[in-house]
C-alpha cells in the first residue's frame, strides 16, 4: 500500500534537512517522506518478462537506477523484479552525493547483485566512460532497462533546456527500456521557491527555461521525435501526481541514436581539451558547440 505524503507537507521548515537545501535532489532523507511503495505499486512485479526477459534465458540482466540516493530503491526495486523467479539479475545505482553512496553501499544487503558508484551523469565523456566499463564486464553495450525517477527536473533546474535534451539522448543511448517519472512544472516552482525561503540564490536556468508546462510530454515528444525511442506503457500516476512512464528503443533506430552519442560525445570531449578540464563547457567560450537541436536535425536526417 502506497504511503500518501503530499509534497507540500515535507517542506514547511527550513532545517538542515529540508529538500530545498538539497539543490541537485540529493535529499538526506528522501524515503522517509517518499518511500519506494510509491512507486513499485504501480510497476507490475512481471516487468522483465512483460518487456522480453524471460527467466528461461541465462542472460545476466541489467538495470541501471539513475540518481540513486541513499540506494532505498534501487534494493526495493531488486527485490521487486527479482521476486520469486532465479533470475541473473544485477543492478547498477549512481547518485553524485558520494555521502548518499557510502550510506547506500554500507547499507546494501545484495552486495553479489548489487552497486553502487558516485558520479555525475552530466559530465558526459567521464560518465560515460564508467558506465561502459561496467557493460564491458557483462559483454554489454546497453542496459536492459534503466530507472530514472524525479531527476529530470534537477538536471534541467541546474544545466538548462541544452543539458535535458542531452542528458535524455544519453538515457536512451544507455538502455532497450527506460523507466521514467518527470517531475510536473509545479515541482520546479517549488523547488525555487523553497531556495527563496532558505535565502539561497535561485537555479540558474529557473527564469530562463523554454522547455516549461506539461513536461512528461515535452520529454516523450523528444524521446520519440530526436532519441530513437517510443512510449509503450503508462503505470498510472504516483502519490504525488507524476506520471510513470515505459519507453522502449525502436530497433530501425538504435544505430542512429548510437552515433548521434557518439557525435555528442566527440564535440564535447574536442571541446573540453581546448578549454581545460576545469571550465564549464557553454557555446560562450572560445569554441562553439553546436546545439542539440542542430545534432537532432542531424539525427533525423540520416
Amino acid at each position: 500500500m502506497a504511503t500518501i505524503v503530499a509534497e507540500s507537507d515535507v517542506n514547511d521548515e527550513p532545517n538542515v534537512t529540508d529538500p530545498g537545501a538539497a539543490p541537485y535532489g540529493n535529499f538526506i532523507n528522501y524515503y522517509t517522506f517518499n518511500p519506494p511503495e510509491n512507486r513499485l505499486c504501480l510497476i507490475p512485479n512481471t516487468l522483465l518478462n512483460d518487456i522480453g526477459y524471460s527467466t528461461k534465458s541465462h542472460e545476466t540482466i541489467l538495470v541501471l537506477d539513475v540518481g540513486c540516493n541513499s540506494g532505498d530503491l534501487t534494493v526495493a526495486l531488486y527485490k521487486h523484479l527479482q521476486g520469486a523467479a532465479e533470475r541473473n539479475l544485477r543492478l547498477l545505482g549512481f547518485d553524485l552525493d558520494e555521502d548518499l553512496i557510502r550510506r547506500a553501499e554500507l547499507s546494501n544487503p545484495f552486495p553479489e547483485n548489487i552497486s553502487f558508484i558516485p558520479l555525475d551523469i552530466t559530465h558526459n565523456v567521464l560518465s560515460r566512460t564508467q558506465l561502459e566499463r561496467y557493460l564491458a564486464g557483462f559483454g554489454r553495450s546497453r542496459f536492459h532497462l534503466s530507472a530514472c525517477l524525479a531527476v529530470t527536473m534537477w538536471v534541467h533546474l541546474n544545466h538548462g533546456d541544452t543539458a535535458l535534451l542531452e542528458f535524455l539522448g544519453r538515457l536512451a543511448s544507455l538502455c532497450d527500456h527506460l523507466l521514467l517519472e518527470a517531475q510536473p512544472w509545479k515541482c520546479y516552482r517549488s523547488a525555487a521557491r523553497r531556495l527563496r525561503k532558505l535565502g539561497r540564490r535561485d537555479f540558474d536556468h529557473f527564469k530562463t527555461l523554454e522547455i516549461r508546462g506539461d513536461i512528461a510530454r515535452h520529454i516523450t515528444k523528444h524521446l520519440e521525435d530526436r532519441c530513437g525511442m517510443e512510449l509503450v506503457s503508462s503505470f498510472g500516476n504516483t502519490t504525488w501526481d507524476r506520471k510513470l512512464l515505459l519507453f522502449r528503443t525502436c530497433e530501425r533506430k538504435q544505430i542512429h541514436v548510437a552515433s548521434f552519442t557518439l557525435l555528442i560525445d566527440a564535440v564535447i570531449f574536442h571541446h573540453e581539451k581546448l578549454r581545460g578540464p576545469h571550465e564549464d563547457i557553454t557555446p560562450h567560450g572560445n569554441v562553439t558547440l553546436p546545439s542539440v537541436a542542430t545534432l537532432s536535425l542531424w539525427l533525423a536526417n540520416i
